[in-house]
């Protein structure tokens, strides 16, 4: 366990916030994974899965809260994202799970993570988190999903995201970023900060898995009545995963959950929910954990 090096885009209050962040690593089939700790280790453990072309970077607004709220906060940098190793062979979602698993025991046995787990997932996490609690149902005590694909619920038109690794410029590259921000992530252009967009620059270059397609099938779907945990879920208003089927998404999940927990909408936010609405998201993720 070394202190963690934070990224220099960081907010000043964030740099102050974060401070005491711990830099531990696991290792699975040949693979590192890098994860980001705050908090005493004999608390209860809150695990933040990030999102796709992500890092812990996803939940940069979440964790002071939660540290000082009592958690344990721990955010991997998932297989093939972040400073985490792409493992070989891995090409989605579905080879996560194993590697998320012997993490978890890896940081228990080194007292690094307490036995009482939640997993929080947002968007491809959110598929991780599923597939990792149905595979091993004694590693959590409950999942969240936030913003999670992956229940079979398409919308008419297709979300309009542009390459940017051909283009010869920072500056036109940016140009895309900004795009793609407001296409899939964002849904108010004032939440498009400094700050949104060097991290989502930054992680995006670290992507190494760009061929995933399973968050566009029914997978989440397929798994919620193999969960032996409660299952509860965040979305933003404007998620553009489900817009304007937000009604049907949660009926779905609650209908198909095998134990179901709670659903918050958060008003105004996009499909980024724990960014965009930070302070309104915090507040429900915290009622969910208080139960």
């Amino acid at each position: 366990m070394n202190a963690a090096v934070l990224p220099d885009f960081l907010t000043r209050d964030l740099r102050q916030a974060l401070a005491d962040a711990q830099r531990l690593e696991t290792h699975w089939q040949g693979a590192r994974m890098v994860w980001h700790g705050w908090g005493a280790a004999h608390r209860p453990s809150v695990v933040l899965l990030h999102g796709g072309s992500g890092s812990w970077t996803h939940w940069v607004h979440n964790i002071a809260p939660l540290r000082d709220a009592g958690w344990r906060v721990l955010v991997p940098d998932l297989p093939g994202f972040g400073d985490s190793d792409l493992p070989s062979g891995c090409t989605d979602v579905d080879a996560l799970p194993a590697h998320l698993h012997a993490g978890l025991q890896q940081l228990q046995q080194s007292g690094q993570c307490a036995d009482e787990v939640s997993v929080v997932g947002f968007s491809f996490g959110g598929m991780a988190g599923a597939l990792w609690l149905a595979e091993h149902a004694q590693d959590a005590q409950r999942l969240v999903l936030v913003g999670a694909p992956g229940m079979g619920l398409t919308v008419p038109e297709r979300i309009p995201l542009k390459g940017w690794r051909h283009l010869p410029t920072p500056e036109a590259q940016e140009v895309v970023h900004r795009h793609n921000l407001m296409a899939l992530m964002l849904q108010n252009p004032n939440s498009l900060d400094d700050l949104a967009l060097s991290l989502h620059a930054a992680n995006v270059a670290r992507d190494r898995m760009p061929r995933r397609r399973m968050s566009s099938t029914d997978i989440v779907a397929q798994t919620l009545p193999q969960l032996q945990v409660p299952v509860s879920a965040i979305y933003g208003e404007h998620d553009a995963l489900y817009k304007g089927r937000l009604p049907e998404l949660q009926a779905a999940m609650q209908r198909q959950a095998a134990h179901w927990g709670q659903w918050h909408t958060v008003a105004g936010a996009g499909h980024w929910v724990q960014y965009e609405a930070a302070q309104a998201f915090n507040a429900a993720f915290l009622d969910i954990l208080a139960v």
